[in-house]
């Protein structure tokens, strides 16, 4: 049953009703270091409604636990009441939380506000999950790889000498972001799974799973990476005298949030070097 107020006016009703929730912009090539903003153009900021008049509600003369009750739903593009989250420190309802909140319906007719009891809702009626999971994933930060390789190619490496890649840790690990909404969070999950390597030398590329292994201090310089490559031929000859190296990581993305989860569309970062390659030549002296 609602108990209407003249007190409540319109402005007061709308403004408990929309919550703030700040819209990133995914990262994936170039944008943060060598990584690039490609799959959302749009500015930060938006707003996320926890339910505005229109919206289909939770049936009138629920229990207060957030199961409804017998009533009719409310919605319809004419329907001035919606569900406001309701401020305060008050605790869950025995056997509830965290994820939840309490809730009134709220209406205003001709001017006039009404509310109702506040209710513990589990979730806010019309949430969009899915959509928060988006907004999730579009905030994830991803580094840019940092290339390691063995030789280090400073002021170049040799032609025929194998060369080890790998990305450091550094820039390898999941990394996590959260959207909400009163009484729902989800987090979206991102994390590196394999690189594609691109040498710049008209070879294949090489896609590997993982980051590659580091070359330690007593391996044999001759032996093969393995994940790594063996430059045939100088770079003398390619612009800037130098190949342009090139990792791709692929993130898996994943989120977790009420009801479970799933997976999203991956992500990709990317970095480049160049690596100069020379020609070994031997060295032939004369004894005097």
């Amino acid at each position: 049953m609602l108990r209407r107020s003249r007190a409540l006016t319109l402005g007061v009703v709308a403004a408990a009703a929309v919550v703030m929730a700040s819209a990133g912009v995914v990262e994936a090539d170039g944008g943060f270091g060598d990584i690039d903003c490609t799959q959302n153009r749009s500015a930060p900021g938006c707003e996320v409604t926890a339910g505005n008049p229109g919206d289909p509600g939770v049936p009138d003369g629920g229990s207060g636990d957030g199961s409804g009750g017998s009533g009719n739903n409310s919605g319809g593009v004419n329907d001035p009441c919606y569900w406001a989250p309701v401020a305060g420190n008050r605790p869950p309802p025995a056997g509830k939380g965290p994820e939840g909140g309490w809730y009134a319906r709220t209406c205003n007719t001709d001017g006039i506000g009404s509310q109702g009891t506040p209710m513990w809702l589990d979730q806010p009626p019309g949430t969009n999950v899915a959509a928060l999971a988006q907004t999730a994933r579009s905030r994830l930060r991803l580094p840019a790889p940092a290339i390691r390789t063995n030789p280090e190619g400073t002021p170049f490496v040799l032609v025929r000498v194998p060369v080890w890649l790998w990305v450091d840790p550094v820039t390898w690990g999941a990394r996590s972001a959260t959207a909400s909404v009163p009484g729902v969070t989800v987090t979206a999950t991102a994390t590196p799974t394999s690189v594609r390597w691109s040498f710049g030398d008209g070879t294949k590329d090489l896609t590997c799973a993982g980051p590659g292994r580091s070359w330690k201090r007593g391996t044999d310089p001759r032996a093969a990476s393995p994940c790594g490559h063996t430059y045939t031929r100088s770079s003398a000859a390619a612009p800037g005298e130098a190949f342009r190296l090139r990792a791709r990581v692929t993130w898996s993305v994943t989120w977790s949030g009420p009801g479970g989860g799933d997976t999203l569309a991956p992500l990709t970062t990317t970095s480049t070097r160049a690596v100069r390659v020379a020609q070994s030549q031997a060295i032939v002296g004369s004894a005097r």
